[in-house]
């Protein structure tokens, strides 16, 4: 794993090697161990790196084929590539290093853009093509590696994070509000905007190409697949989703370093470990995390596990004074992101790092299997779908209209909500049921000046649209909505940062596309049971786990953040919300704030997810922008 950095300048000038390292110093965390730089005419190219595989000096980046034509900064990890080594070499290609990094050099000469169509693995790289002075990078299927760029009159320029990016001086640190107002409703800033203007994410599973005349163009080359649904029986599916699921695990165990897991007392990391456990010759390493709160605890199912596999355990508890690292993470995500699990994902790598240098987690599992519980609470609401749409909106559009007046009320912002979700066919529906600020709740927090600053930016990208008609499965709507959009720009950017911010590779065997590819051939009444979801993965693996586990109801990943604001961190949470710097930002009325953070604090309503969000739009504001 490693962080990448680069810029092309359209006159053709070399890339000062001074500001290339200003841009690696900005992410060191990402590649302790050696760092590497290329620039030439037009290009430079520069990466921190953390060794994983071929530890040699001689193995670090920039790395380039036989003549020097084609160069390549990668972060992430190809997963086939011996496979893919072994068939180069028979073409004729010939390698220097035993690194995954060299294949993508002649992958690249031997297939062009198609090359993307051979790896497996998570990857975030940029290839400098010197013949054609055109760089083409390319972000994984499902975003688990960020790429960053911004283009300007005079150069394109790129990293890993924000923060590379930011380091060249031609690259102004601007709110984009129309973005911030996007993260105020999902708790991130969807793809392909970053909360800065002018700075863009490559969204997953696209890449680009940018020339020396600074022609840029970005397209896709995959996205989660609306498949056929098989007709094997389903014993012979249970079997294949285990091969493909062991294949995935045994794939992502090969390094030069020692390995462990994330061990949540989950059926997903359950399973990850005990995949692992028949792969080893060695105890597995497991690590977790836990609270004193009971229902956020998972740390007695985890210890269940970690005996039946007899793994190498470590246990570390989250407290209220965990939170005092949340300046850290700001400054870490780079943007806002108001996921409070991104605080036991921290602690859980900085423990884990402490051990081994590569960690196996569980994500994505219920993005392939229907795990979330709101999946069948947002389609309970499909019994409305009878009465025909212009019905449903006439009527609850106009009942919600009578309580405008009234939203600051618990009891009518209820109602409200559930007007909406009558009215709404299933997209508009999914997603205000997924939004943690509400639009009824913007209509009375917002500032005439913040609504100003959102409509003076960019037009807003709507969210990346999934093709829907009336017709289709709710739930593989649903779950390939979740593996376009949550998954990418949220999922994989809080594991990415938490665990990149301690020098920890994190791989997901659940997110090997063939996994993905594979799921969406299941139907979904085969996900669903009167026990919750994942009902074909847990038959899958029944023979693996604890019949406690199989049987437990889905905890997730969950933080007491609103009790932690009743106890703990209520002055910290009003020192900020509450201070001056806030209120002269003129984003939020006030009145409105300071109710919330009262009620809070009582403990008649709880705010804690809204108040987490504007508590680190807070700090970043400070952190970034101030």
């Amino acid at each position: 794993m490693c962080g990448i950095v680069g810029k092309i300048n359209f006159s053709g000038e070399p890339v000062e090697k001074s500001l290339l390292k200003r841009m690696t110093d900005s992410i060191v965390y990402r590649g302790p161990d050696d760092e590497g730089f290329y620039s030439a005419p037009y290009i430079g190219l520069g990466q921190r790196r953390l060794s994983i595989i071929d530890l040699r000096s001689a193995a670090a980046p920039p790395l380039s084929n036989e003549d020097g034509s084609v160069w390549v900064v990668f972060n992430g990890e190809i997963y086939n590539f011996k496979d893919l080594r072994s068939e180069l070499i028979e073409k004729g290609h010939r390698f220097r290093t035993a690194t995954d990094t060299e294949v993508i050099v002649h992958l690249y000469e031997e297939y062009g853009v198609e090359c993307l169509h051979r790896m497996r693995g998570m990857f975030a790289f940029a290839v400098w093509d010197v013949n054609k002075k055109m760089l083409f990078a390319a972000r994984d299927r499902v975003g688990k590696k960020p790429f960053v760029y911004a283009k300007t009159p005079s150069s394109f320029v790129f990293g890993s994070e924000i923060k590379t990016v930011t380091a060249d001086p031609t690259i102004r640190r601007t709110p984009d509000y129309s973005a911030l107002d996007s993260y105020l409703r999902w708790q991130y800033v969807p793809s392909p905007r970053t909360a800065f203007a002018g700075i863009s994410k490559l969204p997953p599973g696209h890449y680009l190409t940018c020339d020396a005349e600074g022609n840029l163009h970005v397209c896709q080359y995959w996205a989660p697949p609306c498949s056929t649904k098989t007709t094997l029986p389903e014993e012979e599916i249970q079997q294949e989703l285990l091969r493909i699921l062991r294949e995935s695990v045994r794939l992502r165990m090969v390094a030069d370093v020692p390995i462990g897991a994330f061990l949540s007392g989950g059926i997903d990391s359950g399973t990850m470990v005990a995949l692992m456990a028949m792969e080893s010759s060695v105890p597995i390493k497991t690590f977790s995390i836990g609270f004193d709160e009971e229902k956020f605890n998972e740390l007695p199912f985890a210890r269940m596990l970690a005996e039946r596999y007899g793994t190498e355990h470590h246990e570390f508890t989250v407290r209220p004074s965990a939170a005092d690292v949340l300046p850290l993470l700001v400054r870490h995500y780079n943007e806002p992101f108001a996921d409070p699990s991104a605080l036991p994902t921290y602690y859980v790598s900085k423990m884990t790092r402490q051990h081994v240098t590569v960690a196996l987690s569980g994500d994505g599992g219920d993005e392939n299997f229907a795990g979330y519980a709101h999946y069948r609470k947002v389609m309970q609401w499909a019994k409305l779908d009878g009465m025909p749409v212009a019905l449903r909106r006439a009527i609850f559009n106009s009942a919600d209209a009578l309580l405008r007046g009234f939203l600051h009320v618990n009891a009518v912002a209820k109602m409200s909500k559930a007007f909406r979700m009558a009215s709404a066919q299933l997209p508009e529906r999914y997603r205000q049921y997924l939004s943690i600020l509400k639009d009824q709740e913007k209509d009375y927090l917002y500032t005439d000046h913040f609504r100003q600053l959102v409509n003076e930016s960019l037009p807003a990208q709507a969210i990346r649209d999934l093709p829907w008609r009336e017709d289709m499965d709710s739930m593989d709507w649903m779950m390939r909505h979740d593996q376009s959009h949550y998954l990418p720009d949220c999922l994989m950017v809080k594991t990415d940062i938490a665990s990149m911010a301690n020098s920890l590779e994190v791989r997901c065997p659940f997110l090997d596309h063939h996994m993905i590819e594979f799921s969406a051939t299941i139907p979904s009444d085969m996900m669903i049971d009167g026990n919750g979801g994942k009902a074909i993965l847990k038959s899958a693996v029944k023979d693996l786990l604890p019949e406690a586990i199989l049987r437990k109801p889905k905890t997730g990943f969950g933080v007491p953040v609103s009790k932690w604001f009743r106890g703990d961190l209520a002055p910290f949470l009003k020192d900020v919300l509450l201070s001056d710097s806030a209120r002269k930002r003129e984003l939020f009325h006030q009145g409105h704030v300071q109710r919330m953070v009262e009620e809070q604090l009582s403990g008649t309503r709880d705010w804690g997810n809204r108040l987490w969000a504007f508590l680190v739009l807070e700090l970043w504001f400070r952190e970034f922008i101030d």
